[in-house]
């Protein structure tokens, strides 16, 4: 219990830190993970067990976000082949380069090893990309979505490598796992009996573990992609959006082990550090990549390049990659150390650019020419409002009831805004007038502007920071009209207030005060 109380303590000082410097928990977790291996702290028993579960947890939530259909899309697989062949050419001339300047490190290595390095460094994080998609509410929106496509693209073919660098073909037997295609029905009748609460949560979890990751491990596959699987059979349940989110603490607090765990892989040296550094120059080609490639594809500027920010850094998975590479003798145990340094310093590049993605995406736009409207990707053409007065951004539960109320009390023409695909398909079955679009859009909120009638916003989407940034969007579009928002907690309510929101709904507060006039209605009627 001493080391456990050790491992936790330094990590909740170390996340506590990065907040204090604006940046996210997880570099501080890092951080954390490089402290205690320098000092050579003991092993804390179960840290392996516990990232592993993490890990599993967070790409079943992705799969219960996942359609499964755009991973055929030329905008994911091609994007991800260019990626990676660019990448490994680019690593290796780099290499190549460091070994004719005399770097000890390269010197007398191989191309091969140079390839194998550059595969490991084309993958980007899964566990940090969805953090931040998360964070910002925007695991839907359509870069969100083409992200979590070549992220996924790039674990099949991770998987791929490890399968043969291991020598360790799947078994035979695994054929069988394509019955769970329609065993997800029985899944989906125990899911009916399951309900809410504790209960729905940890049917998740059991899903996800057992025939999940343990079951494809058993067959010879990894278990992360078998969680992932789990997850996109289960996608399509009604509650899914609601076990996603029911399991979103419990995941984040054992995904902490996981970033500890990079941290341990090694005490870095001098020329360490001086390759790790010299790797990061790669990741402003990569993000020029992704956001070229996804232009060319008829995306737009501004999509290309938030795709491309978030994606702009190295990957857990490559970490696995030079391990295992080194296990078979493909390469030298120093690159573990490097290629882990340079994982752990990209999460903090890509921390500090992403804390900004969104304008900065916006200023870069001007790089790339524009593109006739008319000709852009389907999912990606601006939409026009109309003679809306209201447009509510964000149809949950409180968006939905918001617009509905606006629409039949009061007369008003309202309009929901989402970029969720599933939730515009339902609100329209439902009746809403409803456009798919993203709030933090720019682009978006100057079509508002031009529209003319629009009088009031408000801010209904589920996360404090997408409701701060659409008000920051739509400020700087020039809105003119009145701005409402919700908020889950006081501090979150000042800030938007600081920040120009007209009226800010305190959920907790003001259920609370509902209630009391509810209850004494009842009281006065005597019913």
């Amino acid at each position: 219990m001493d080391v456990v109380a050790l491992y936790v303590g330094v990590a909740f000082v170390a996340g506590m830190v990065a907040s204090f410097l604006r940046l996210p928990p997880l570099v501080g977790f890092l951080a954390a993970g490089f402290a205690l291996g320098a000092v050579h702290a003991p092993e804390m028993p179960g840290l392996e067990v516990v990232a592993e579960i993490g890990v599993a947890l967070l790409l079943f939530t992705i799969g219960l976000k996942l359609d499964v259909r755009t991973l055929v899309r030329p905008e994911i697989w091609l994007t991800t082949a260019t990626h990676m062949v660019v990448t490994i050419v680019l690593t290796g001339g780099l290499l190549a380069l460091a070994g004719l300047v005399g770097l000890a490190l390269v010197a007398g290595q191989s191309l091969g090893t140079f390839a194998l390095v550059g595969l490991a460094l084309s993958f980007s994080s899964t566990v940090f990309v969805v953090k931040v998609l998360e964070d910002r509410s925007d695991a839907t929106s359509l870069y969100g979505r083409v992200a979590i496509g070549i992220l996924v693209v790039q674990d099949l073919v991770a998987v791929v490598f490890l399968a043969v660098a291991e020598g360790e073909p799947p078994s035979p037997w695994a054929v069988a796992l394509l019955l769970l295609i329609p065993g997800r029905r029985l899944l989906h009748a125990l899911w009916d009996r399951v309900g809410h609460g504790e209960l729905q949560a940890l049917f998740g979890v059991a899903v996800a573990l057992v025939p999940g990751f343990y079951l494809f491990e058993l067959l010879g596959l990894r278990g992360d992609l078998g969680a992932l699987v789990m997850g996109a059979l289960l996608a399509t349940h009604p509650q899914a959006g609601e076990m996603s989110r029911s399991l979103m603490t419990f995941k984040d607090v054992m995904l902490v082990a996981f970033f500890l765990e990079i941290g341990l892989h090694g005490t870095p040296q001098g020329q360490h550090v001086a390759m790790a550094a010299g790797l990061l120059l790669l990741i402003p080609v990569q993000v020029a990549v992704f956001a070229v490639v996804l232009w060319l594809l008829r995306l737009r500027r501004r999509t290309a390049f938030l795709t491309g920010l978030v994606l702009g850094n190295y990957s857990e998975f490559g970490i696995i990659v030079v391990a295992v590479g080194a296990e078979a003798g493909l390469l030298g145990e120093d690159w573990v150390v490097v290629v882990s340094l340079a994982v752990a310093a990209s999460f903090v590049v890509s921390a500090v650019v992403n804390r900004r993605g969104v304008e900065l995406a916006t200023r870069l736009t001007g790089l790339l020419p524009a593109r006739d409207p008319s000709r852009l990707h389907p999912d990606d053409r601006l939409v026009d409002v109309g003679d809306a007065d209201v447009l509510v951004l964000g149809l949950g539960r409180v968006g939905s009831a918001t617009c509905a109320k606006l629409r039949d009390e009061y007369g008003l023409r309202a309009l929901g805004v989402e970029h969720d695909v599933a939730r515009v398909a339902s609100a329209r079955v439902e009746g809403f007038d409803v456009v798919r679009a993203d709030a933090t859009d720019l682009e978006f909120w100057a079509r508002v502007k031009r529209a003319g009638h629009v009088r009031l916003a408000v801010l209904a989407m589920p996360f404090h920071n997408a409701n701060l940034i659409a008000l920051s969007r739509l400020q700087d579009a020039g809105f003119e009209g009145q701005v409402a928002a919700i908020a889950r907690y006081d501090d979150d309510a000042a800030e938007l207030r600081r920040h120009g929101a007209h009226a800010v709904y305190h959920l907790y507060g003001a259920a609370g005060a509902e209630l009391a006039d509810r209850a004494a209605e009842v009281l006065s009627s005597g019913r």
